[in-house]
């Protein structure tokens, strides 16, 4: 069974002007889609042909000989979750039972935004900015390339893509903005409530 690049669950407009049509086009439909494209190509003819992606990921995680398997099977898991992590009209303070969790756990949603927007955009080169949960704890962490949480037997609730091609087009060398821009205009808090259970 081949993977297929998932649908965007909305219009390649419907981000802006916090997220332009023109990055969607690039992001998802040259980055994402080439992710997909690589690991079809890599698992054709293998056993991990009919595996799932988290399957796959799990399998080659910690073998540097697979890193290409890896690199690709996890980039498309987190660029999927990462559309997820969005909507139009988004951002803002979580209300209910996220917002109090975020609340005991750092102190604050202010405090969530400076220790979120410091792991993010203090991630040296590519990678990620995520809201996590280890064992009922919810933690903010950074990771590099294509590492994802669950490789660290984390749950991932929320990301913010900082590799340069998700932000270059629209905010150029200011990571800080375009991080700032999602958390106040684009979070799908919702998505993040489903994640939390």
């Amino acid at each position: 069974m081949a993977f297929t690049l998932p649908p965007l669950p909305w219009a390649d407009n419907a981000l802006e002007p916090h997220y332009s049509a023109k990055t969607v086009g690039f992001h998802y439909g040259k980055h994402h889609k080439a992710y997909v494209d690589n690991l079809n190509r890599l698992v054709a003819g293998t056993d991990l042909e009919t595996k799932s992606l988290e399957q796959i990921i799990l399998a080659v995680a910690k073998d540097p000989g697979k890193a290409g398997l890896f690199n690709n099977a996890a980039q498309i898991w987190n660029h999927t979750f990462f559309w997820h992590c969005m909507k139009p009209g988004g951002g803002g303070r979580p209300a209910g039972a996220l917002g109090k969790k975020i609340e005991e756990a750092f102190g604050g949603y202010d405090k969530f935004v400076e220790q979120f927007k410091a792991a993010a955009v203090g991630r040296f080169g590519s990678g990620w900015g995520w809201l996590a949960l280890e064992n009922g704890v919810l933690k903010i962490v950074s990771t590099s390339n294509a590492d994802t949480p669950m490789t660290a037997g984390q749950k991932a609730l929320l990301t913010v893509d900082v590799w340069e091609h998700a932000y270059y087009l629209d905010y150029q060398n200011r990571r800080p903005d375009f991080v700032q821009a999602f958390l106040d205009h684009l979070v799908n808090w919702d998505f993040v409530t489903q994640n939390l259970g």
